[in-house]
């Protein structure tokens, strides 16, 4: 198994099966404080190459707070995140070139194609690639069709299909998912598998917030709601 968790988090056993795949992405201690709320603390996890980590737990406990914090993009109230042996603070940057990042918000702009959108996002991989890379991400996402069509007439599933392609374009290392099955039909979801499946075939790593199951084998679940402070420790 090529990811773990620390087992207060009710992983079982899910420790002794890692893979000693490098490199390994690992939150250390971690404690989210969001406005005078202590959301959660002493958090830890660990995902390696190959890896997937489903973030599970009521709304309000965490869980998107957390992958913003993965992503740079909130800075932890305590603890740290490291990319291998190297904390991500040593080297924001590179660690910014290693993240995709998909939010509620699917980015999709009302004036573009669709073709340019996930074109701009290929260009982060690849500049003298971004065509043939885009083209690709949009048939793994069965909407090539929509190559000319502007944001503005997509309908909400197209439209995180098009988030998917791009985060599929631009080649990051590591994907980190808010509900990626937000909108998506059967087929999409189909899709999403594949894509996901494939990433981690080639050593990518997966974080996924989500309320729905995934069928993504060797997935680990971390219960960020597990690490809610007591009433006495919030106060």
């Amino acid at each position: 198994m090529p990811s773990r968790v620390d087992d207060t988090a009710g992983s079982g056993d899910a420790s002794k099966s890692m893979i000693p795949l490098t490199p390994t992405l690992c939150g250390e201690n971690l404690s989210c404080l969001r406005g005078d709320r202590l959301v959660f603390a002493a958090l830890g996890f660990a995902v390696a190459a190959g890896g997937a980590l489903l973030l599970r737990g009521a709304n309000g406990s965490g869980k998107t707070s957390l992958l913003r914090m993965v992503a740079g993009l909130l800075p932890p109230l305590d603890g740290r995140l490291l990319w291998g042996d190297a904390p991500i603070v040593d080297d924001p940057a590179a660690h910014r070139r290693r993240i995709g990042y998909l939010g509620h918000a699917d980015g999709v702009k009302a004036q573009f194609t669709t073709l340019e959108m996930v074109s701009l996002a290929a260009r982060l991989a690849d500049p003298r690639q971004a065509r043939p890379r885009a083209d690709q991400a949009l048939a793994d996402l069965g909407i090539a069709a929509l190559a000319p069509v502007p944001g503005r007439y997509l309908s909400a599933g197209q439209r995180r299909r098009v988030a998917l392609a791009g985060l599929l374009a631009k080649g990051a290392r590591v994907w980190l998912l808010d509900e990626p099955t937000v909108g998506l039909d059967a087929r999409a979801e189909a899709a999403l598998d594949r894509i996901v499946a494939r990433h981690r075939n080639e050593g990518g790593l997966v974080i996924a917030a989500t309320h729905r199951p995934l069928d993504w084998p060797g997935a680990e679940t971390l219960a960020v709601d597990r690490f809610a402070p007591t009433a006495g420790a919030a106060a």
